[in-house]
């Protein structure tokens, strides 16, 4: 007699999905918070890899399923080693990650829907734009295990004021959506029935624009902000002339005079 049980079949930890230029990939761990294991750090990654080889992608969001957007590392996964190099390892890990995001070509929008917590919050930093739930709460609470969030201080010191960043971390406390918004966490803060069309639309609104000019927008963005005033100028000014001279430009000036919708030629 033929056995009717079923085999489960275990769920995905991200979802991927591509809809009208724009990617999303959805953290889904919800039973741990989509706490950021090593297998979900290295899914992401090749996740964010095949993102910047497809030209058809616009905008990038980052997303997740349950109650949390992202609790941060897996800790139980973190004391399950003794081993300094399995440590170092993982934060290595995280950290090529996140830098991945800012390399990316196309901007990447954080959907938070829920709690963002140590690497959470990081992750939150780290995308280009965020925008939340009026329900979602940050922090960076390694203090209170006795662990400072050294890596998650990186992007939010490049986020918000010093001494903000510096609260947090030195408090664990967390801060309300409002809060993140005026600490300049998050760009947007929305009640959780208009997370979806709000995200929506500032993708589609991002996608509408040239590839070629966005892309190399993201990239001067970050590089100037390292330089000194006087560098920052020169290398801002040979990027827009390099822009100029794109076709995309020629395009979107010509429409502009002509008063039509440009027609962009990609990255």
């Amino acid at each position: 007699m033929a056995s009717t049980a079923q085999t489960l079949v275990e769920e995905p930890i991200l979802l991927t999905g591509v809809s009208s230029g724009i990617a999303t990939l959805t953290l889904n761990r919800p039973r741990q918070y989509n706490a950021l294991s090593e297998e979900m750090l290295i899914t992401l990654q090749d996740a964010l890899e095949n993102v910047a080889g497809d030209e058809t992608v616009r905008v990038v969001v980052i997303a997740a399923t349950g109650k949390a957007f992202c609790a941060g590392h897996d800790l139980k996964e973190m004391r399950s080693s003794e081993d300094r190099a399995f440590h170092q390892a993982l934060f290595d890990r995280c950290g090529t990650m996140m830098q991945a995001i800012q390399n990316l070509p196309q901007p990447v929008i954080a959907k938070v829907n829920g709690i963002a917590t140590a690497a959470g919050c990081q992750l939150v930093a780290q995308c280009d734009l965020a925008v939340a739930a009026d329900t979602a709460r940050f922090a960076v609470s390694g203090i209170n295990v006795g662990l400072f969030c050294s890596t998650p201080a990186v992007p939010l010191s490049r986020n918000m004021h010093r001494k903000q960043a510096m609260q947090m971390l030195l408090t664990g406390d967390f801060i309300d959506a409002g809060t993140a918004k005026q600490f300049g966490l998050v760009n947007e803060v929305v009640p959780p029935d208009e997370l979806d069309s709000a995200v929506a639309s500032l993708a589609q609104k991002i996608a509408g624009k040239s590839p070629l000019a966005v892309s190399m927008g993201k990239k001067m963005f970050y590089r100037q902000a390292a330089m000194d005033l006087s560098a920052a100028y020169e290398f801002a000014g040979e990027r827009m002339t390099c822009n100029m001279d794109s076709e995309d430009a020629r395009e979107g000036i010509d429409a502009f005079i002509e008063k039509r919708r440009p027609v962009w030629k990609g990255r």
